[in-house]
């Protein structure tokens, strides 16, 4: 009889999910980091609290209002989550200000770059500015009044906004009220030549606030203060429509109007003010946010991008040239000659994946070209190079997802871009996701048909492929080739599919019934006495019924190794020591998912563009496909070592849900560094090199390493 496992194996998703942007806030007070490194992970923290609102809170604050008192798998209902959301999120949002106000600012100071209020600068430099504001800033504020006459106006989500208490010259109360937008199309950091030999920036919001006069001419300025709201985006794309196109445009004109789920405003907002704004947004309590500093910290961005200061920031890592993929040969000779060849961005170039398009898009051997397309950069070059083979009269269909979240606008324009180019263009299939990566190149070849594959972890986007880490594959494989058309077929055509694959596997058709049967053949070679092991890397794991198969693994004597970057909602350590989770947190985004299995000695490699949630398996088009070659398999392993083996970067799991970094970390264990190394000395064909990475007995992660148990601590 099988056992029963209990919520005590689960972690809360929400709060798992908020760990996870605990851990990137803790980069942001380590002292090792140079400071506009640590100014970023300031800003990243904020940009991920920003979604996080929108979307999970916001879900949560659906099932209590609408008196849904189920819960989660780990034992807690939607009020006890919020209330222990809110518990957190106090602590870690008086630790952001901390590091922020306490210790990057200060100490970039001492670098010369200051952040100065209007009334701490010299009567010059207060005299600049006001001819700035009057020239370049005042032209594009609009004052929205909220009387009788005016109503209370639509603010736009995640925006900066002046609250201000005026009195009119004629009134005989202090209550009129008005907004001012703090534009996004103008810099929020504004430069101020104040201090000689140094940086000095004022914010945006600042200079209107102090030249609110030029705005409400003849009134009295009573109190103004910033807020700032943030709108519930979690709901569903209406599908039943005959138009996706249109459904999704509707619903973008409805998210300006969306309820709020989360007012911030300054702490020095005070009375009357104070109250208008408690009274207008009607949020409870524990979504009301008190912020002692500045609002919108994702904005450091542009603080980072504009300090001239390039020794506070980490030295950049070039990304290597791909010594199998040489710019002075075919991609398709490249291809065919190799068999398979593994991409690893950004410690490699992106550039191949565009050459392949590039290529196809001029060669006239190229028939037809197939694409999925989840996110891509607003200037992206895979757009341009699939309008321009459509162009060159191929046939060129796109599979265009418009429901990627936040990304539903930029998908519209470029979709259109490509239809009107001659690209056939699908919007996806009616309740679910197309979120596999593959691209499909149809050749004729001395006289006969050859189809080439790239195949991979992340999108097709030549921005975030320089800061996401992702692993793709190059393949002519005639099985392989044939199963990605057929499953094109399916997604273009609406159809199931009614052939098994033999390589790779597709959600939601057959991938989570081919998970399952990896994880349980590892338990079964475990239960005959042969090795278990599994080594799983992804960005979440949330799906219930595989973390069960995964605790029944470990409980037969897996070793089951994870490397979980963001939600973990599998407990380890209860009843068995088998278990193991990391999370690494570092300069480039975790982002690829590599599966390793066993097989009792005989071990398979997986990439997917799935991770292990509920959502990517029964909810999404996915791929897993395998990774065959000898060379390639090498490298995953050796990738896999070096993040196991990470001292520097990575935190582990323990059994009451916390994750703690390593007590004896050092720069010589941080992964991906090593990776980085690794693939630029197999750029220079630096063999000495390759041989001392190949053969460090301290990065064996697949391997059993020297304690006999199979542990890579």
């Amino acid at each position: 009889m099988e056992k029963e496992y209990g919520s005590d194996i689960f972690l809360s998703r929400e709060l798992s999910w908020l760990d996870f942007n605990a851990r990137v806030l803790e980069e942001a007070s380590c002292k090792d980091l140079p400071l506009l490194e640590r100014l970023k992970f300031i800003a990243i923290f904020s940009s991920n609290l920003d979604e996080f609102f929108m979307v999970r809170v916001a879900g949560l604050r659906h099932a209590l209002k609408r008196g849904d008192h189920r819960c989660d798998p780990a034992g807690l209902s939607a009020a006890e989550q919020l209330r222990s959301l809110r518990w957190k999120l106090d602590k870690l949002l008086d630790l952001q200000q901390r590091i922020l106000c306490s210790e990057i600012i200060p100490a970039l100071e001492k670098h010369q770059i200051y952040l100065r209020k209007i009334k701490d600068l010299s009567p010059k430099t207060r005299k600049q500015l006001k001819k700035y504001f009057r020239k370049e800033v005042l032209p594009v504020l609009t004052p929205l009044a909220v009387d009788p006459s005016h109503p209370f106006p639509v603010l736009k989500n995640g925006v900066i906004e002046l609250a201000v208490q005026l009195k009119r010259p004629d009134a005989d109360k202090d209550g009129l009220f008005a907004f001012v937008e703090v534009p996004e199309v103008l810099d929020r950091f504004i430069a101020a030549d104040d201090k000689p030999g140094g940086q000095t920036f004022v914010l945006l919001e600042d200079l209107i606030e102090s030249e609110l006069g030029e705005l409400f001419s003849g009134c009295r300025i009573i109190d103004s203060a910033a807020f700032r709201i943030t709108r519930d985006m979690d709901f569903n794309i209406e599908e039943d429509g005959d138009d996706l196109l249109r459904s999704v445009e509707l619903n973008l004109l409805e998210r300006r109007s969306r309820e709020p789920i989360r007012l911030e405003v300054e702490k020095r907002a005070r009375g009357a003010l104070k109250n208008f704004l408690t009274r207008e947004f009607e949020l409870d309590g524990e979504f009301r946010y008190t912020v002692n500093g500045m609002l919108n910290l994702k904005a450091l961005f542009e603080l980072v991008g504009k300090v001239a200061a390039p020794e506070l920031l980490e030295k950049p890592w070039l990304p290597a040239d791909h010594r199998e993929l040489p710019e002075n040969e075919s991609i398709f000779d490249s291809i065919k000659r190799a068999g398979e060849i593994l991409l690893a961005v950004p410690f490699q170039k992106f550039d191949p994946v565009i050459r392949m398009l590039s290529e196809a898009a001029e060669d006239p051997s190229v028939l037809a070209i197939k694409q999925t397309l989840y996110r891509v950069s607003g200037d992206s070059p895979v757009v341009a190079m699939l309008a321009r083979a459509a162009a060159n009269g191929k046939q060129v269909t796109v599979v265009v997802e418009l429901k990627a979240r936040f990304d539903e606008s930029n998908n519209i324009v470029w979709a259109r871009r490509l239809e009107e180019a001659g690209a056939h263009v699908i919007y996806g299939i009616s309740g679910l996701k197309i979120h596999g990566k593959a691209l499909m190149v149809v050749r004729r070849e001395q006289g006969s048909i050859r189809r080439y594959v790239h195949l991979a972890t992340g999108n097709y986007n030549d921005r975030t492929a320089k800061l996401y880490t992702d692993l793709s594959i190059f393949s002519c494989d005639e099985v392989l080739c044939g199963e990605i058309a057929a499953l094109f077929n399916i997604i273009t055509g609406c159809a199931r599919p009614e052939i098994a694959w033999q390589k790779i596997s597709a959600a939601p058709f057959d991938l989570r019934w081919k998970l399952l049967q990896l994880i349980d053949r590892e338990r079964n070679h475990a239960l005959a006495g042969r090795q278990g092991r599994i080594v799983a890397k992804m960005n979440s794991l949330t799906d219930p019924e595989i973390i069960r198969h995964l605790y029944m693994a470990a409980d037969a004597g897996v070793e089951v190794e994870l490397i979980v970057r963001g939600v973990c909602c599998l407990r380890p350590g209860i009843g068995n020591k088998n278990i193991r989770v990391i999370s690494i947190v570092d300069r480039y985004l975790e982002h690829s998912r590599i599966y390793v299995f066993a097989n009792g000695g005989s071990e398979e490699f997986y990439l997917s563009s799935a991770d292990f949630m509920t959502r990517n398996l029964d909810r999404r088009v996915e791929i897993l496909f395998p990774v065959t070659r000898e060379i390639n398999c090498s490298k995953l392993k050796k990738i896999l070592a070096f993040e196991l083996n990470d001292q520097l970067k990575a935190r582990e799991l323990n059994s009451k849900g916390r994750y703690q970094r390593k007590r004896n970390s050092s720069a010589a264990s941080r992964s991906q560094q090593n990776i980085y190394n690794l693939f630029v000395a197999e750029a220079l064909q630096d063999k000495h090199a390759l041989l001392k990475i190949f053969s460090s007995t301290s990065a064996d992660s697949v391997e059993k390493s020297s304690d006999g148990q199979g542990k890579s601590r």
